[in-house]
């Protein structure tokens, strides 16, 4: 289990691979992708999530699905830092016969869970795989990670109902509330409003942390985990952060949502995540 400074350098060792496969492809989403570094770092490197790359398929594997699928940079670089494949092959995102696509592929890459992409399905996703490992003698915990642009589809509020009737204390949900989607900021195109307020109103728990202090996460993780088990009521996490966390140009731009850098903005990019966390990222 990695202590809080080596998660933060994970973190930006995952935020740079990020940087340079998007550049790499030509294409992709690494504003949230970037945002969300941290809640990952936490979740496969922290002790919270539990899982083999050696063994995908383990039964008793906790489950891990990446709602805003678009952000399958921030899953893929995750996964190579923990072993499910060769950090090498991060080079092929989004290539002709790559098993790095555009949205994750669970046929094709180990430790991909679901196919996620057309957001507002993942919450329904993992209420229904929490329900279903609630019937045998599963003690896995699920995990799903949500952006708020796709609170405003309202079969998110569908799951978040029939999670708290069937007490699912299995399913833990987080938020990567950082204000923006492609259009814009989230007020400007549909408010979200009190988003803690509405999932309480829906009978889960609620706890608020910095999406990008990674002790707070850990601890948010671990009190909800036992919140949860204790009570038998689902839990969500609203993490605050920013939007391109990490690249000073792209932090707070709805711009660098689904746009990827060119040569001399990666090499920027890399300076700059170097400089934060000490240099060989």
């Amino acid at each position: 289990m990695a202590d809080e400074e080596q998660l933060k350098t994970i973190a930006t060792r995952i935020r740079c691979d990020i940087i340079r496969m998007i550049t790499a492809a030509g294409s992709g989403h690494p504003g949230g992708s970037l945002s969300a570094a941290d809640i990952l770092a936490v979740l496969y490197f922290g002790g919270v999530l539990i899982h083999d790359p050696a063994n995908p398929s383990w039964d008793r594997r906790d489950r891990f699905i990446l709602s805003k699928g678009h952000a399958a940079p921030v899953l893929y670089a995750t996964l190579a830092e923990a072993g499910y494949f060769p950090i090498e092959e991060l080079a092929t995102l989004r290539q002709f016969e790559s098993r790095l696509q555009g949205h994750p592929d669970m046929r094709k890459l180990p430790g991909v869970e679901v196919s996620t992409g057309s957001l507002g399905q993942g919450l329904s996703i993992a209420a229904g795989l929490a329900y279903g490992l609630s019937t045998s003698d599963s003690d896995s915990q699920v995990y799903v990670l949500l952006g708020d642009g796709e609170l405003q589809e309202g079969q998110v509020w569908e799951a978040a109902m029939f999670a708290a009737h069937r007490g699912l204390g299995t399913l833990t949900a987080i938020i990567d509330n950082n204000g923006l989607q492609i259009d814009g900021p989230n007020d400007a195109v549909v408010g979200l409003g009190d988003i803690a307020a509405k999932f309480t109103a829906f009978g889960w728990g609620v706890y608020e942390v910095d999406g990008h202090d990674v002790k707070a996460l850990a601890n948010a993780l671990v009190v909800t985990k036992a919140l949860s088990r204790a009570s038998g009521t689902p839990q969500v996490i609203v993490a605050h952060t920013l939007k391109g966390r990490g690249v000073s140009f792209m932090e707070n731009q709805c711009g660098w949502h689904g746009k990827a850098p060119n040569d001399e903005q990666c090499a920027a990019a890399l300076a700059e995540l170097s400089l934060a966390r000490g240099e060989g990222l």
